[in-house]
């Protein structure tokens, strides 16, 4: 009982972010995490309903490390860009957990701030209540794809395993019949690996905003028309 009442449920979602950040998701479960903490699953079935529930939780801390800049009185698209950012930066900190936002994100205050927050400067960009809906929920697929898509982004804490599959990785691209994939054996570097995290998060932001700035607004003829 002493065990219970020293459990914290804040430190317990750190516990779990830890996991899946170390060894994925699927490692995230009630009784491993109880069992870093000394208790029995039953002490954290007190704070979390299930698994699901414990995962939950996991979004969320990871939706409030998100940093939302104040709204000022620049073009709506830079305000984007800076709010896209913040979750670019809050993704990247937790790659493993990062597919999480797209399940749980309207289940918690944070997750509803930031939606609130996308739709509003979309509209302010011209965008109809729907379409900013349709474009806000791609945008947010487009950032956790990027991250957990990143080439060559390391799925161990291992890092001798983690070189070892780059050089696999690398090795078969390079591999390949030249005559074919030159362009491929080209940039087999490039696909086995980020030569610049930085500039390929900022390359591919400014894609999405690029896009976003050209979408648009007007209504589209039904294709079943």
């Amino acid at each position: 009982m002493a065990a219970q009442k020293r459990l914290n449920r804040d430190d317990v979602v750190t516990s779990a972010l830890a996991v899946a950040d170390a060894e994925g998701l699927d490692a995230v479960t009630i009784r491993r995490v109880a069992q870093l903490h000394g208790v029995t699953p039953m002490a954290l079935y007190r704070h979390f309903p299930d698994k699901e529930g414990l995962l939950a939780a996991v979004a969320e801390k990871l939706l409030a490390e998100t940093r939302l800049p104040e709204p000022d009185d620049r073009p709506w698209h830079e305000q984007l860009g800076d709010v896209l950012t913040g979750v670019l930066d809050a993704l990247r900190a937790h790659p493993n957990a990062a597919g999480l936002l797209l399940s749980d994100i309207m289940a918690s205050d944070p997750g509803l701030a930031l939606v609130e927050r996308i739709l509003a400067l979309l509209a302010e960009g011209g965008h109809t209540v729907d379409e900013a809906a349709m474009t806000g929920s791609q945008v947010l697929v487009t950032l956790v794809t990027m991250v957990i898509s990143e080439p060559g982004r390391a799925l161990t804490d291992d890092p001798e395993a983690h070189e070892a599959s780059v050089r696999a990785r690398r090795a078969r691209l390079l591999s390949l019949p030249p005559s074919r994939y030159p362009h491929v054996v080209a940039a087999a570097d490039a696909l086995a690996e980020c030569t610049s995290e930085e500039a390929y998060y900022h390359r591919g932001l400014t894609m999405l905003l690029s896009g976003l700035r050209t979408l648009p607004t007007a209504p589209h003829p039904s294709v079943h028309a």
